[in-house]
């Protein structure tokens, strides 16, 4: 099975919500399918602030990742927040993960995208050492804070 990416748009709805609705789950993250929805719709619409990517088989992907995109002062340009990234648990392993970031980062390397950060559970071992092997480096004396709006 390939790793593949394809922009997703708006046919690609009812694919996506199961997905989404798992990584949710999996993260505790509490929203409606609805949320969900209205969330996704502008950057399937084609919205300059992020994109969605199916990966695998359109009629049947194995997962998603979504990105958004700022501007940043110390990068020197735009940059982009892995948002979302979710592979089936029935086919993580297979380095499909693996695929579909590297596809991601030589795609958006050839843009004016000048870094991409994402953040990971401290927990999560596995997910830490891909990021590191795919180049990420955890940043000396800096901790990503939220405040919601």
């Amino acid at each position: 099975m390939s790793a593949r990416l394809h922009l997703a748009t708006v046919d690609d709805m009812p694919k996506l919500l199961p997905l989404v609705a798992a990584f949710h789950a999996d993260h505790k993250i509490l929203r409606t399918d609805d949320e969900r929805a209205n969330s996704l719709t502008p950057l399937l619409e084609g919205s300059p602030h992020g994109a969605v990517y199916v990966i695998g088989p359109r009629k049947s992907p194995v997962g998603y990742l979504v990105i958004s995109f700022g501007y940043s002062l110390e990068m020197a340009g735009i940059d982009g927040f892995l948002d979302e990234f979710y592979i089936r648990p029935a086919v993580r392993g297979r380095g499909m993960g693996s695929e579909a970031l590297v596809t991601l980062l030589n795609g958006l390397s050839q843009t004016s995208v000048k870094a991409i950060h994402l953040e990971v559970l401290r927990s999560e071992n596995s997910a830490k050492g891909l990021y590191r092997r795919l180049g990420f480096e955890m940043r000396d004396d800096y901790c990503l804070m939220t405040r919601t709006l």
